[in-house]
């Protein structure tokens, strides 16, 4: 298991101190948006490189959460403490036909840790040991419109929870649906946002790289 670091938040001086009070105490909250993001240009480079689209976007995904300390927050109840992490990990699942049941698997090398995880059809569910991996699940039977990850309100749970399905064309371009779930308290909806924002730079800039 990887070390986990993190720094303490001083509430008094944390910038969202007033929007954490309300939606930590008068009104326990998440908010999600679901949108469709275009990945044409990576799906191209995957098959130009004969590498996995699902562990390139993974990649991506990865890197967009760890840019900024909004998305890396915690919460220890045990000490009542706001936290940030320095690295978040991406919790990834691994679906069994026979069984039709799930496996997460807690990922630092992501092709690895998948083929682990097939051996296996226990659950395996582990959050007190990696309190820093955040939710990033692959619906692959379904471009969907709309999705809600719903939590019980008085939960102060911070990690991100990042959904996907099937990409599909649009108007000549492959567009993917990705849901975004983050806790109200330290999210807004232009943090939400936003990380669609950064998914479409960061895609763009793995590609150019890559390819330069």
């Amino acid at each position: 298991m990887m070390k986990t670091n993190y720094k303490v938040i001083d509430r008094d001086k944390y910038y969202r101190k007033g929007v954490f009070r309300h939606f930590s105490e008068d009104c326990k909250c998440s908010t999600s948006i679901t949108a469709r993001i275009d990945i044409t240009e990576l799906v191209g480079y995957s098959k130009k490189t004969g590498t996995k689209f699902y562990i390139n976007f993974l990649y991506v995904l990865s890197k967009v959460m760890n840019s900024r300390e909004d998305y890396r927050m915690g919460y220890l109840w045990q000490t009542d403490e706001l936290i940030c992490y320095d690295v978040i990990n991406p919790t990834q699942y691994v679906f069994h036909e026979d069984t039709e049941t799930c496996t997460p698997v807690y990922t630092e090398y992501f092709l690895r840790d998948v083929e682990e995880a097939k051996k296996t059809r226990e659950y395996g569910l582990d959050m007190a040991n990696h309190p820093n991996w955040f939710d990033a699940s692959f619906i692959s039977w379904l471009s969907y419109d709309s999705l809600n990850i719903e939590l019980p309100d008085g939960h102060l749970y911070f990690a991100p929870i990042v959904n996907w399905g099937k990409y599909r064309k649009e108007n000549g371009r492959l567009v993917m649906p990705v849901t975004v779930r983050l806790n109200h308290a330290i999210a807004d909806g232009y943090l939400v946002a936003n990380v669609f924002r950064l998914l479409r730079q960061e895609i763009k800039a793995f590609v150019e790289r890559d390819n330069g």
